[in-house]
């Protein structure tokens, strides 16, 4: 049988699936670990499920973290859309998509993306594009897809890094005249290298109300694109990112509605981001290895477990609802 022939573009999203498993640390220290809360040590509450439930962008959730973008347009990455999408079906959480802006030049891949709306018919889908994707491209997704929102994302550490990235890192305009295009909540999102004050500011002077700060902490796709390179020469700016909670603090002094990822490990990390103002948490690598490890049945485990989790740790901190969580106590303290 001749086998099917697979794309650059496909091939290096297979790759970036391959090194995010090969780089995957479970416990890696991170920022987290630098931030404290004040425990009571007589929490006066009730552990309930109904203390996690949250609305997000018109969804009713079971729980503020979602899977956040992984993959699409490859044969494993529609496989592993599908899996996602059922396990967000049953747990009632949110699914991000990864990256859809190879439809644009490769539209047979489209249905490595749609095989999530086929498996989760109602449930509540984010697709994700870059600032260069045409117009046309996103309206076909939004078509098919029937997001509840867009996320842009915006990686220029891994672009200049990636042999065949992108140079030109002036996205502003464009990423504006997708927003005034789109009938949806357009989230600016980082790819694992956080936000800067000033660029936070930026976005809020043009009219964005959504970001996703994306901090360094998780899956360093520096690291990743410099593997890929033929001579391994920009390992220096491995690490270069701006730690996740330190983005969540900085983006706590915009008026921005802001969602925490990069390098959370359980759910304590989950509530921290909550505690810091993040409207909902997203996870990528660590569901991603879940699943690559023991199957859809055990991501289902593992997100149902968190759910029951943080809805303890809800209760142990002295909260009933999420809207407790942003009057706890915290410090954070940098080694």
């Amino acid at each position: 049988m001749k086998s099917e022939k697979i794309s650059k573009s496909a091939h290096r999203k297979d790759e970036h699936l391959a090194l995010a498993k090969a780089s995957y640390q479970a416990n890696q220290a991170n920022s987290f670990d630098d931030l404290r809360l004040t425990r009571p040590t007589l929490p006066e509450t009730v552990v309930t499920p109904d203390s996690i439930r949250t609305t997000m962008f018109g969804h009713t959730l079971s729980a503020p973290f979602f899977i956040n973008a992984i993959t699409g347009g490859s044969n494993k990455g529609q496989e592993i859309n599908a899996a996602l999408a059922r396990v967000a079906k049953k747990a009632n959480i949110a699914l991000a998509l990864g990256s859809a802006n190879i439809v644009a030049h490769e539209p047979a891949t489209l249905k490595t993306f749609t095989i999530a709306r086929a498996a989760n018919p109602d449930g509540m889908l984010l697709i994700n594009v870059n600032p260069g994707t045409p117009l046309a491209t996103i309206k076909l997704l939004i078509n098919e897809l029937r997001p509840a929102a867009l996320q842009i994302h915006v990686n220029a550490v891994q672009e200049l890094i990636m042999p065949e990235g992108d140079r030109d890192f002036q996205w502003l305009n464009k990423m504006m005249q997708i927003r005034d295009a789109v009938d949806l909540p357009v989230i600016v999102k980082e790819v694992g290298f956080g936000f800067d004050v000033k660029s936070l500011r930026l976005l809020e002077q043009n009219g964005f109300n959504y970001v996703d700060v994306a901090g360094s902490g998780g899956t360093d796709f520096a690291w990743i694109e410099n593997f890929r390179r033929p001579g391994r020469d920009m390992d220096y700016l491995e690490g270069i990112g701006i730690p996740t909670v330190e983005a969540l603090l900085t983006a706590r002094q915009t008026n921005l509605t802001y969602f925490a990822s990069g390098g959370i490990r359980n759910p304590l990390d989950v509530l921290k981001s909550m505690v810091l103002g993040a409207s909902a948490v997203g996870i990528s690598n660590r569901f991603l290895q879940e699943y690559n490890q023991n199957g859809e049945a055990g991501l289902l485990k593992l997100v149902t477990n968190w759910q029951d989790q943080l809805a303890g740790l809800v209760a142990l901190f002295g909260g009933n609802d999420l809207a407790d969580l942003k009057k706890m106590q915290f410090d954070y303290r940098l080694r």
